[in-house]
């Protein structure tokens, strides 16, 4: 099997679990032969690296450094993991100040570094918000830059899986807008459940309107569950989906889930949420979301919560006032 391209695949925080995780994945799936791992700790990317070599693969030119000059020199994609985990107790929410700086400083290195990237997918929680911060300073274009939200939708789909007791493909249609958050819209007016409308399911016996509530928040809180069962943060979820992002743009197949990316629309203006999108070689595109009146009133009210976390980074001076960016960023 021959490699998608020869192209620089940069992954930030390399040394972690997500981070290590997704170099694997890259290597086992032949993204490209030329992968470099990045991380400001040494030993735990070294370690990464040497564990890489013992598996045996073929024909690849891994690299590994902490200096993001040479890391990012040449790279066309990046994936970042590279900021703090969420612990348990804290809602992605609560990392937004210190891994938004994070963010700042990677969108400054990838304008310095590495303009001619492709594509960046930004992983580190609150995604939307840290992916935001790096599209803004790295000065690329919004098609360029994305964010995982795809677990929220792969959630929806594991709980009615085991709901129901049936496979994975026999559910579709699984959808989650918005936020990658506690106020994710969750959209099940297009489930179908081995080929039956899960509107036509919901208040019945086989699920009572309030086991499917008790669903959608178990959707909701889905990254605490894994805290509360692991001890620790998900890793194999974030790092396989967003490697399968990167595939999808560098001409694989297509991405199966909604990605956050960049939104300015008559209804949604200057913010990084869940849509409706199509990633290919030619980076995001986006369709709004169609559901019922009271799913598109909770797309309306994740809007509004990220937008409240997006004015918060104004008053922390980590962004200027929306009508700057374009200062900052002319695609923006």
């Amino acid at each position: 099997m021959a490699f998608l391209t020869n192209d620089k695949l940069v992954i930030v925080g390399a040394g972690g679990a997500i981070g290590s995780t997704m170099v694997q994945t890259a290597l086992t799936m032949k993204l490209t032969p030329n992968v470099c791992l990045y991380d400001v700790y040494a030993p735990g990317m070294e370690g990464v690296m040497e564990e890489m070599f013992h598996c045996g693969y073929d024909s690849v030119n891994l690299t590994a450094t902490t200096d993001v000059a040479e890391a990012f020199k040449d790279a066309k994609y990046i994936i970042s993991s590279g900021g703090a985990p969420r612990k348990a107790g804290m809602t992605r929410e609560d990392l937004l100040a210190g891994n938004c700086k994070i963010a700042e400083e990677l969108g400054q290195n990838i304008k310095k570094y590495c303009p001619d990237v492709k594509h960046v997918v930004v992983i580190f929680n609150p995604a939307d918000l840290t992916g935001l911060v790096t599209l803004l300073y790295s000065g690329l274009k919004p098609s360029q830059v994305t964010t995982l939200a795809a677990l929220d939708s792969t959630r929806l789909r594991s709980e009615l899986c085991k709901k129901f007791g049936v496979k994975s493909d026999e559910v579709t249609g699984c959808r989650t807008f918005g936020g990658h958050g506690e106020q994710m819209a969750v959209f099940g007016s297009k489930v179908k459940i081995q080929g039956k409308p899960l509107s036509e399911i919901i208040g019945t016996d086989a699920l009572p309107q309030e086991e499917w509530e008790k669903l959608r928040n178990d959707v909701v809180q889905g990254g605490a569950k894994i805290i509360q069962l692991r001890g620790r943060s998900s890793w194999q979820s974030p790092a396989y989906c967003s490697v399968e992002m990167i595939r999808a743009v560098m001409g694989g197949e297509p991405f199966a889930w909604p990605a956050g990316t960049y939104v300015k629309n008559e209804k949604y203006q200057n913010i990084m949420m869940a849509m409706d999108t199509t990633l290919d070689t030619n980076g995001c595109s986006y369709k709004m979301p169609e559901g019922t009146a009271e799913e598109m009133a909770l797309l309306d009210a994740s809007y509004a919560h990220l937008c409240k976390m997006r004015d918060e980074l104004v008053t922390l001076n980590i962004v200027p006032p929306v009508e700057k960016w374009n200062e900052i960023n002319p695609n923006l």
